[in-house]
């Protein structure tokens, strides 16, 4: 398709009929419309976390440095109940400083954004969704019913399994590694919200790859058959991915992560199976209309 002004782009309604074309330059204002109305909702979000930081700092952010946060007191249940008290949680070794002028505004500023971010992510795709699905055929938006959905729960699953499994555990290995007891941990705030804030939404775009591998394998870059003869590969990738995911070199948090994604890559096959079985049927009714 040619990017020019006389360019037209045919759009769907939802029942399928053929609705008003548009040219290139009209669709590209459709575009910025769904983008600043994304943009608004980060912003709207961004301030009423502007305004709520206090409550966010104390109870969200600095959750993970508590040793009665959820995750500790569940270790804690869990050694108590298997004899390993080693998994308690009773101290956590470090300080929080703010080592430049601005360092408390801007560590409000950049939480503020990132709440912002992830509170409206499930209308900001919905923007996305609504400026793409016009162009789908109709066999192609039966196949993606629920997108919205099914991405905005897999970003949500991930955002919680890096909030509350991978940086507690993250961040309870780096703050109590020493070594030597005369050195003090003592951490720019900055730096702690950059470890949490990076794990965090690290989980919540790698517990997309099911919905990856469904676009993958709708447009034909990848079939399942491929991912099942290159599972032992796969494995090797989402280890090294585990491994540059989690700041902290011990082996428990690595795995932690990676068996999730192992068992978001087995989901991605039935995913993958199930599209390109889709694909095989309408291209065989294609095939069979064409002949008649």
């Amino acid at each position: 398709m040619a990017l020019d002004q006389s360019a037209e782009i045919d759009y769907d309604d939802e029942s399928g009929t053929e609705g008003n074309e548009m040219t290139f330059i009209e669709h590209l204002e459709e575009l910025r419309w769904h983008l600043i109305r994304s943009v608004a909702a980060i912003l709207v979000f961004m301030i009423l976390a502007w305004f709520s930081m206090g409550w966010i700092f104390k109870n969200i952010i600095l959750g993970p440095s508590e040793t009665t946060f959820w995750t500790y007191r569940m270790m804690c249940k869990i050694g108590m109940a298997t004899g390993w008290e080693g998994l308690c949680v009773d101290k956590m070794n470090f300080s929080l400083m703010s080592r430049q002028v601005s360092g408390q505004f801007m560590m409000q500023l950049t939480a503020s954004a990132i709440g912002g971010l992830i509170i409206a992510f499930p209308y900001v795709f919905w923007e996305i969704w609504r400026f793409i699905k016009p162009g789908l055929k109709i066999t192609e938006k039966k196949a993606s019913r629920g997108a919205v959905f099914y991405v905005t729960l897999l970003f949500l699953l991930g955002i919680s399994f890096g909030y509350f499994i991978v940086a507690p555990f993250a961040i309870n290995f780096l703050v109590n590694f020493q070594i030597d007891p005369s050195i003090e941990n003592q951490f720019d705030i900055q730096s702690y919200l950059g470890v949490l804030s990076t794990l965090t939404l690290a989980c919540g775009v790698t517990f997309q790859m099911p919905m990856a591998i469904f676009v993958l394998t709708k447009v034909g870059v990848v079939t399942p058959e491929f991912l099942q003869t290159y599972r032992k590969h796969a494995i090797v990738v989402l280890l090294i991915v585990a491994a540059v995911i989690t700041p902290s070199p011990d082996m428990i948090s690595q795995i932690l992560v990676a068996i999730p994604l192992y068992f978001l890559y087995e989901i991605s096959i039935i995913v993958s199976r199930r599209e390109m079985k889709r694909k095989r049927r309408q291209e065989a009714l294609d095939d069979a209309n064409s002949a008649v």
